[in-house]
C-alpha cells in the first residue's frame, strides 16, 4: 500500500510542537500530510494549511469541520494528531475515536482521571489506536535501555532515578507573562504545573525502561516563586509494582539547567545512565567491571535500537527523529491492521492511552500527597487497582 494519510489538529504557525510533528511524521515517507485544522482562528489556520501544501478543501477552520469533512470522504485520514491546548485534548480525542479514527494525542491526554478512563475504554471498545506522545521514548538508546533491562543485563532493578529540571521559569518578574502565567494557574492548568508538564515525561520514561508501573508515591511540592498557586518544583518518591524504588525530581526554577531530562537505572548486576541533551551516548557500568560508553548506531545493539537509528554513528540524533520513531511505530501498527498480520515486535513500543491514564493518575496523586505533607498515596487509576 502507499503512504498513509495524516491529519493534524493544532500545531499552527508559531507553535512550539507543530514543526516537530510535521518533521517526524514525514521523515520516513510513511505518512502524507493530507488534512489539518491548525489554528483556533479559522482563517489563519486555513491559510497556513494551504502554505504547507494542503488542498483548500482539506485545510479546515476547526476540528469539528475537519471531522465532518473527513468522515464523509472515500479517502479519510488514517491517523489524526491532536496538538491543541491541554484542556481540549479529551473532547477532540473522544470525538475522533468515536468516529473510527486512530489518534495520536499530545500529553496530557486528559485533564482528569475519569476522562482518561473513558478514553481507555473507548479505544478498547472501538478497536482504534489511541497513542500519547511521550516522544522521548522514541530515542534509540532509550529503547536499548529498555531492551537491556528486559533481557536481564542489569538483573533485578533496585532503583530508578529520573529528572526533568530546567530553569526557564525562574524569573519572578515573569509572573505576568501570559506564556508562563497560565502554567501555574489552576483554572487553566488543573491541579499541577511542573509535574504535569515535565514530571510525567520523566515518570513515563522510567516506567517504559524498567517495565514497571508506579504503584504509590510520596511527594514534596513547592512554589518557590510565592505568587504561583501551583508548584514549580517537586521531589517524588515512588514504589513500582515490580519492586523497584523510584526517585524523581522536576523543576522549572533550576537556573543553569536547559532541558534536564535524564534517567539512571540501577540493578543487581549493573547501572545505566542517559541524558536527552546528549542522546547519542548511553553509559553502562557492569558490576565489578569498567564504565562503558554505548554509542547510538554502533554494531550489535538490540533490534529495538537498530530499528530506530537512522543516521550513522557519530552524528547527532534530535527530538524530531525521536518523534519520527513514534510515527514509524504507528504506521507499522496501522499497516498491520490493514494487512491482517501481526506488527513487527520492535514497533509495538509507542505510548498508549493506558500510559496517558497512568500519568494523569500520578498527577493527581502528587497533588494530593503534596498537600498532605508527603503522605503516601496510591498512584494507580481506579480501573487498574
Amino acid at each position: 500500500m502507499g503512504k498513509l494519510r495524516w491529519g493534524m489538529i493544532g500545531g499552527g504557525e508559531g507553535s512550539q510542537i507543530g514543526p516537530a510533528h510535521r518533521l517526524g511524521s514525514g521523515l520516513d515517507g510513511l505518512f502524507e500530510f493530507t488534512a489539518g485544522a491548525l489554528d483556533h482562528r479559522a482563517d489563519e489556520g486555513r491559510a497556513y494549511g494551504r502554505r504547507l501544501g494542503l488542498t483548500p478543501d482539506r485545510s479546515y477552520g476547526d476540528w469539528r469541520e475537519m471531522l465532518d469533512g473527513e468522515v464523509g470522504r472515500d479517502d479519510p485520514v488514517d491517523l489524526v494528531t491532536v496538538a491543541t491546548p491541554n484542556a481540549t485534548h479529551f473532547e477532540i480525542t473522544k470525538a475522533y475515536l468515536s468516529a473510527g479514527f486512530h489518534v495520536l494525542c499530545e500529553k496530557p491526554m486528559t485533564m482528569t482521571v475519569e476522562e482518561g478512563e473513558e478514553i481507555v475504554g473507548l479505544a478498547r471498545e472501538t478497536g482504534r489506536i489511541c497513542a500519547v506522545n511521550y516522544g522521548y521514548s522514541g530515542y534509540s538508546l532509550v529503547r536499548h535501555m529498555r531492551a537491556m533491562v528486559a533481557r536481564g543485563d542489569l538483573g533485578a532493578i533496585r532503583l530508578v532515578k529520573a529528572e526533568f529540571a530546567h530553569g526557564h521559569h525562574a524569573d519572578a518578574a515573569d509572573a505576568d507573562n501570559p506564556r508562563v502565567r497560565w502554567r501555574y494557574d489552576p483554572a487553566q492548568a488543573g491541579v499541577s504545573a511542573q509535574f504535569a508538564d515535565c514530571g510525567i515525561h520523566a515518570l513515563h520514561m522510567a516506567s517504559f525502561v524498567i517495565g514497571q508501573q508506579a504503584e504509590r508515591l510520596s511527594a514534596d511540592t513547592v512554589s518557590c516563586i510565592a505568587s504561583r498557586e501551583l508548584e514549580d518544583d517537586a521531589m517524588v518518591n515512588l514504589r513500582f509494582d515490580g519492586g523497584a524504588v523510584g526517585r524523581l525530581w522536576t523543576s522549572s526554577i533550576a537556573i543553569g539547567r536547559q532541558h534536564g531530562l535524564t534517567l539512571q537505572v540501577f540493578g543487581e548486576k549493573g547501572g545505566l545512565r542517559w541524558s536527552q541533551e546528549q542522546p547519542n551516548q548511553l553509559y553502562w557500568m557492569p558490576l565489578g567491571g569498567n564504565l562503558q560508553t554505548i554509542e547510538r548506531g554502533q554494531a550489535g545493539l538490540s533490534p529495538e535500537a537498530d530499528r530506530t537509528s537512522r543516521v550513522t554513528v557519530g552524528h547527532a540524533e534530535g527530538m524530531p527523529l525521536a518523534f519520527a520513531n513514534i510515527y514509524a511505530d504507528l504506521a507499522e501498527a496501522i499497516r498491520a491492521r490493514h494487512e491482517n498480520r501481526e506488527p513487527d515486535p520492535a514497533a509495538t513500543l509507542y505510548p498508549m492511552a493506558e500510559d496517558g491514564l497512568r500519568s494523569m493518575a500520578a498527577v493527581f496523586a502528587v497533588a494530593e500527597s503534596g498537600k498532605a505533607q508527603g503522605a503516601w498515596t496510591d498512584a494507580r487509576p481506579p480501573m487498574f487497582r
